[in-house]
């Protein structure tokens, strides 16, 4: 069950709510959005049937969810959510352009991808400094001096980047200079570190797992939202299946499906789960014909050279043609590219997710 405040509910108001739900034997987590305030109530229905929650002071409705996924799930938010990473949105109403190199492996490898990134037309630079990988002899990422790197050239092309956090000690270091942080596909189901992305306050980009069941994976994100954090964008990497022409086997049907679940944005990854350059661009073209609200592209300047998957890495002939690619489909699909500018300009919702 789930009680939605109105916007103009007090800390009081949503206090009486809480201190109610508790005298019965029941336990309430709230999240509170920009525009309204949403709190989760966990227990047995019985013990809240005798509770006129709909009479409490701020209360604007009580909905009674059938999904497991209370915060995250569709019938609590029937209204698309827009996450903002900077003055960046992703959303339902725009297709945002993430892109950079798979993994910082100096200072100029790292401006250069996020150059050609940036010309390319992404809004949002992407780029691994912990590198969690199948093999412990390979490159594991720079770590806090990737980290760093990443945080200049974010400043210098001013724009905002998303990186991957690992483990939870990790998470209030990352947290600190980045603008969004990433959950992969290895730990989506690591619990203790979803809550504490969740609590450190920034936007979350949460990667499928390899073999996860989708409404797994909206649970790893009510994890998330379970801390009061709904700004959570979900990411489609393709799944693992007996079919080896492909790194991953990208399941378009997953957009649809989780957008009907949820009211969180849905992107894709096409670097990922192609596994080869000349996947990315037909793989684009199905994101945004499914529906997508954006991908996540690697970069790479030299990738013959890169320390990790320099195989699916885009160069500057290739972007160029991406960009055309995006612009053209999002045309067809009626759709606005996510920029920065055009964030400030929609702007009455900050940098928070809209609820």
């Amino acid at each position: 069950m789930v009680v939605v405040m109105r916007g103009s509910a007090s800390d009081e108001d949503v206090t009486k709510v809480i201190n109610a739900v508790g005298e019965v034997g029941g336990e309430a987590f709230v999240s509170r959005g920009k525009h309204q305030t949403i709190i989760g109530l966990v227990g047995d229905l019985t013990q809240f049937a005798e509770l006129p929650l709909h009479a409490f002071p701020g209360v604007e409705d009580v909905i009674r969810v059938s999904k497991p996924y209370k915060l995250v799930s569709i019938e609590t938010h029937p209204r698309p959510s827009t996450v903002w990473v900077g003055d960046v949105p992703i959303g339902r109403d725009t297709f945002t352009l993430l892109a950079g190199p798979c993994a910082v492996e100096s200072e100029d490898q790292t401006r250069a991808a996020c150059r050609m990134a940036k010309d390319a037309g992404a809004s949002i630079l992407r780029g691994g400094a912990y590198k969690p990988r199948t093999s412990p002899y390979a490159f594991q990422g720079l770590g806090e001096q990737g980290l760093d790197i990443l945080a200049d050239v974010s400043r210098e092309l001013e724009m905002p980047f998303v990186t991957e956090v690992v483990t939870p000690a990790d998470v209030e270091t990352v947290a600190a200079k980045a603008d969004m942080l990433q959950v992969g596909t290895r730990n989506m189901q690591n619990f203790q570190l979803l809550k504490e992305v969740g609590l450190a306050g920034k936007p979350v980009l949460l990667k499928r797992g390899m073999t996860a069941t989708i409404d797994e994976w909206i649970m790893a994100a009510e994890y998330i939202a379970h801390t009061g954090n709904l700004q959570v964008v979900l990411c489609e990497r393709g799944i693992r299946t007996y079919e080896p022409s492909t790194r991953n086997t990208l399941d378009v049907s997953a957009v649809p499906v989780a957008q009907s679940l949820t009211h969180l944005p849905v992107i894709i990854d096409p670097s990922h789960s192609g596994g080869k350059r000349d996947l990315v661009l037909p793989l684009t073209k199905a994101a945004i014909a499914v529906g997508a609200d954006g991908v996540i592209i690697d970069v790479h300047p030299r990738p013959e050279l890169a320390l990790c998957d320099g195989p699916q890495a885009l160069v500057t002939d290739d972007l160029i043609k991406l960009r055309e690619v995006i612009l053209r489909f999002t045309d067809a699909a009626d759709r606005e590219v996510a920029t920065p500018t055009a964030g400030k300009q929609a702007g009455a919702w900050g940098r928070s997710a809209h609820v």
